[in-house]
């Protein structure tokens, strides 16, 4: 069976870290490449196996003599543009994260999606960390009981510099509760099964990107936030972001609890901890991942697990694992996230279609 040939349209930090996964499977070539700034495209080009075409304008990427399938890394408010041609193309798509930066948009999408059936995941990569993977395996295995609570940590450096600063500023990213936090959102309605009913939260922009201006504007967006969901079969779920921690010892920490036992994921060091209420002993598990995948990108190898569950659905071989509605459900989420923090009041999830 020929390669899969891939199209990446946006070349920055993701699309670079898609090209180096997508060179470590089988079975997929990246032959096309798209983006509106020179120097991405150029460095992108090189890291690509083989000589992929190059272009500044993603829609002759489209055409019925393009590659088989789609990978979207544009900026977040750029990833509608581009969906409105690429949906009308009928190639399978990996769109990265967030779907949209506006529910209106996510809307629009899964409705194109529905209507075209074609193979639409959303890059919820996180879904895809081994080790966060194996303490999701024993949440859904019953190794803790029922999960009630789920706390998320992260504590990391502050946005990196974008070309033209895009991520700079709310509205080209939706928020960081939209841009950074879906992922986690994501993750609290995949662990514990169920949907989210109402938030609180509080965040704001404290220390990071205060002393900077772009076209004679200050950076707004926040780098720091708590926020508490409740959900529909009684669990809840925390997420602790600060943006200003750069001397963690581990950037991300999960917990599941239920009524029998916790279960902890740490990350970057791929660490699991499991233990239950009776003994009070703490088992530990060291996840491997290989250096070659552990180093083809910032994800602990995620990318590359994510990738080939694309490849995998494309081939007819799995069902999407995150879907337009998936994609959706988190933007809604982090857009109830600013809303709550903002009004500083709990926000039902009937408010925003949920």
């Amino acid at each position: 069976m020929s390669d899969i040939t891939i199209g990446i349209i946006g070349t920055g930090m993701m699309g670079q870290e898609h090209i180096q996964n997508f060179n470590l499977l089988d079975g997929a070539q990246v032959t096309a490449l798209a983006d509106t700034d020179a120097a991405m495209l150029a460095k992108a080009a090189e890291m690509a196996d083989g000589t992929p075409t190059l272009t500044d304008d993603f829609e002759t990427l489209l055409g019925d003599d393009g590659p088989d399938a789609l990978v979207i890394a544009t900026p977040n408010f750029h990833h509608i543009d581009v969906l409105d041609s690429a949906l009308e193309a009928g190639k399978p798509i990996l769109c990265e994260k967030p779907l949209c930066t506006n529910l209106d948009d996510t809307q629009k999408v899964m409705q194109r999606v529905g209507h075209n059936g074609i193979i639409f995941q959303v890059g919820m990569e996180y879904r895809f960390k081994p080790a966060l993977d194996n303490m999701i395996s024993r949440v859904h295995g019953g190794d803790i009981g029922q999960i009630q609570m789920l706390a998320i940590r992260e504590h990391r450096f502050p946005f990196l510099p974008k070309v033209d600063d895009w991520n700079r500023f709310n509205r080209n990213t939706g928020g960081t509760l939209v841009e950074k936090c879906c992922h986690f959102f994501d993750l609290m309605r995949f662990i514990i099964g169920s949907e989210p009913t109402g938030v609180i939260a509080s965040g704001g922009q404290n220390v990071n990107h205060l002393d900077e201006k772009y076209h004679g504007q200050t950076p707004d967006i926040w780098d720091n936030a708590y926020v508490v969901f409740d959900f529909a079969n009684g669990a809840r779920a925390m997420l602790d972001l600060c943006m200003f921690a750069e001397g963690s010892r581990h950037s991300e920490e999960l917990a599941a609890i239920g009524d029998r036992a916790k279960v902890e994921c740490l990350l970057p060091q791929n660490i699991v901890t499991h233990g239950n209420r009776e003994t009070w002993e703490v088992a530990q598990e060291d996840i491997h991942v290989p250096d070659e995948i552990l180093n083809a990108g910032y994800h602990s190898g995620a990318t590359y697990h994510q990738n080939k569950a694309f490849l995998a659905c494309i081939h007819g071989d799995m069902a999407v694992p995150v879907t337009a509605l998936d994609g959706h459900r988190a933007v809604a989420m982090g857009v109830a996230a600013q809303m709550a923090a903002a009004e500083k009041r709990r926000v039902d999830m009937t408010e925003v279609g949920l």
